[in-house]
């Protein structure tokens, strides 16, 4: 493994890691809504990964890369909740003992699934304390190693495993994508899966996909340079609230990615609700702003062919309910 920016060669040794351990989700297709678009809309949807989301991948590959007796003394990381339920799984396979801060209000499935996997959760309050801070106090004391959520080179190797199968699937089924879209908080998945997507299909145009009022990743796309968001703002999409692009994932999405787009909780709500009855899977919130980014036009489908990843459906039943009960699709 490189020490800073990954290579194809190891997101390939990832999924080598990876077989067997996580699953290898399918690319979905929907004939119906092929026609409302006008073009073929594809999906990629690691709401079916092990955990429930994409993150798994990473979690694994990160974990599998450490001595034993960093395994033995175990990991701690920071989550909103899909990276805190990867890891929990990953340090599971290993018997390593798994630490996870969340904020208090992270969705309740979130908290309990983590738990469910034998990590001790450590809540804090997300407006007012610095998790990073809280881990790194923690680490200290316990020894314990930080596997961070995706400023990593393992990390970033493991979610690129989900571009390359992208790739594989495309290339074995004779499709050539127009675009691909990727739902982005941090740019681990997006960045990642760029480096794969490129090396397959370098003429396929590559996008990230944020919540509107968080699109740092989309802004610092369009001037060159990371930029932070520049107030917090309601979203549903919890997954994705990075507060800034991170430092190895950003020159990765810069290099590779056309642009970045943002998308409303309207336009969130809405695609859940379309991959229900179309793909009939359950994606939360900020699982589907890549989705949402496509059935919005903000990454045109009509006369194209097009991916977008659902990156996770790890979603409150309550809250589904309510959100699919909203909208009329």
């Amino acid at each position: 493994m490189s020490l800073t920016r990954p290579r194809l060669e190891d997101i390939e040794d990832a999924a080598v890691r990876l077989s067997g351990k996580a699953v290898h989700t399918p690319l979905l297709g929907a004939p119906l809504l092929y026609r409302e678009l006008g073009g073929r809309l594809l999906i990629k949807p690691e709401c079916l990964q092990v955990t429930g989301s994409f993150k798994f991948r990473g979690a694994y590959n990160k974990i599998s890369r450490l001595s034993e007796r960093e395994k033995r003394q175990g990991v701690i990381a920071y989550s909103s909740g899909n990276h805190a339920q990867g890891i929990a799984a990953a340090a599971s396979l290993f018997d390593a003992p798994a630490v996870i801060v969340m904020p208090a209000d992270a969705p309740a499935i979130k908290i309990a699934n983590t738990k469910a996997w034998g990590a001790e959760v450590v809540t804090y309050d997300r407006h007012g304390e610095s998790r990073e801070e809280i881990a790194g106090r923690i680490a200290r004391d316990r020894g314990l190693t930080i596997v961070p959520p995706y400023d990593d080179p393992a990390i970033i190797a493991g979610q690129g495993t989900v571009g390359l199968e992208i790739a594989r699937d495309c290339e074995a089924l004779g499709i050539v994508p127009d675009a691909v879209v990727i739902c982005c908080g941090g740019g681990g998945l997006s960045s990642g899966s760029a480096i794969a997507l490129a090396a397959a299909f370098p003429t396929a145009d590559l996008h990230t996909a944020e919540p509107a009022g968080w699109d740092d990743t989309a802004r610092s796309l369009a001037s060159g340079e990371r930029v932070a968001n520049e107030a917090v703002v309601p979203s549903l999409c919890d997954a994705l609230l990075a507060p800034m692009p991170g430092e190895l994932t950003f020159p990765i999405n810069r290099d590779l990615m056309r642009s970045g787009v943002a998308v409303t909780d309207v336009e969130v709500v809405t695609a859940m609700a379309i991959a229900h009855r179309h793909f009939k899977v359950v994606a939360e919130p900020g699982g589907a702003a890549a989705l949402a980014a496509a059935l919005a036009g903000k990454v045109p489908v009509a006369g194209r062919t097009v991916v977008a990843v659902v990156s996770g459906g790890n979603v409150d039943p309550g809250l589904y309910a309510r959100l699919l009960g909203e909208v009329a699709t």
